[in-house]
């Protein structure tokens, strides 16, 4: 099943494995497995909740056969495509332990615009591509349900996707999501990393817990420890375990560009698979590194019961985890104030977590403990 705005369209295919009807029975679309009338009420099901991530250049209904988008009514002059896909993991097996479907969607949103953001681009629009072994459609409309929320908090339009019905390809009540985004950056605007220099300032933006990475060591910690989804999470007796651990990665667009607005942005690293470790060198130039204090941010309970209940080592959580800084931008010390302002004006728990180093050789991280 298609969905596109003509912005787009939402598409729904579907493949079959079934047993042969009897001999002279007439043959049709629904005794070969594939049910229209289904999928085209789950696209009805989706039209508006597309249409509520309507922008400038994204504005028209559902239908067509691609999505469209208008670079020039959405304000751009001179501008840089950047594309980002990327999908959510094995959080996806929490969903299906747990029954919440809602918030991966979020997920999906959030890793692939924040990814955009780095490099100064804001979100233009988004879609996505669902797959299962058998749709089960209250399903399939609550995870679109938060892709469409996860649009809207990135200010970009959903304006299509496919759902795919492949039986014998998952298991059952599992499904499969990922995503693609474009954005535009001015050409003049670009953030690349090539500004960074020795004594730029990292401020640390707080993530709101394990994002959507690591979660294979997080399943097997869980595992280990017997206790269950659905008990009070050791960390936090106010919620569920499956809850808290699904609790969506932060989107981190608005706040960004608001803070780049600001000037003196030089780099931003989003902190996924890798951490801290992993990610800030992908943004500093060789003969350069970065010196970070962990004292000066807070640590987040989630992460400090990972690593006891596990007995996960120091290094193996800096290089899997967030360890609660989600986005890392680097600012020239003359306007890290005014950033830090900007950044706390949109919601964001800022902290300047470290300073860029001289060093030989390629970008190396430090941390100290």
């Amino acid at each position: 099943m298609k969905y596109f705005q003509p912005i787009g369209i939402y598409k729904f295919h579907r493949e079959d494995t079934i047993a042969a009807p009897p001999p002279n029975t007439p043959m049709t679309y629904r005794n070969a497995g594939v049910d229209i009338d289904a999928g085209n009420a789950l696209v009805e099901a989706i039209k508006p909740l597309a249409r509520s991530t309507a922008r400038r250049g994204a504005d028209a209904a559902l239908g067509g056969f691609g999505g469209l988008f208008d670079l020039r009514a959405a304000g751009f002059e001179d501008p840089l495509l950047v594309a980002a896909t990327d999908g959510v993991g094995t959080k996806l097996k929490l969903a299906f332990n747990t029954g919440i479907h809602d918030t991966v969607g979020i997920d999906l949103v959030a890793m692939c615009v924040n990814d955009l953001v780095v490099q100064g681009a804001e979100p233009l629009f988004f879609l996505d591509y669902l797959a299962t072994g058998h749709l089960e459609a209250d399903v399939a409309a609550a995870v679109v349900s938060g892709i469409a929320d996860g649009c809207r908090q990135a200010g970009c339009a959903l304006i299509g996707g496919e759902t795919a019905e492949m039986p014998g390809m998952y298991g059952d009540g599992e499904y499969d999501l990922a995503g693609f985004t474009v954005g535009a950056v001015e050409r003049t605007n670009v953030i690349d990393g090539q500004n960074v220099a020795a004594g730029d300032i990292l401020l640390g933006l707080a993530s709101n817990g394990v994002h959507s990475n690591g979660f294979s060591l997080v399943r097997r910690v869980v595992e280990h420890t017997g206790v269950t989804f659905d008990a009070p999470a050791p960390f936090d007796f106010r919620q569920s375990l499956g809850e808290s651990l699904l609790a969506p990665t932060k989107i981190y667009v608005k706040s960004c560009l608001a803070a780049i607005g600001t000037g003196g942005v030089h780099g931003i690293a989003h902190i996924t698979g890798g951490g801290l470790v992993e990610n800030l060198p992908r943004v500093i130039p060789d003969g350069l590194g970065a010196h970070l204090d962990k004292l000066s941010w807070p640590s987040l309970p989630v992460f400090e019961w990972i690593a006891d209940a596990g007995n996960v080592p120091s290094e193996e959580m800096q290089r899997t985890f967030n360890l609660g800084i989600g986005m890392v931008l680097i600012v020239h010390p003359d306007t890290a104030e005014q950033a830090t302002e900007v950044l706390r004006e949109h919601g964001e728990s800022v902290y300047e977590i470290g300073r860029v180093v001289e060093r030989d050789g390629g970008p190396e991280i430090t941390i100290e403990e």
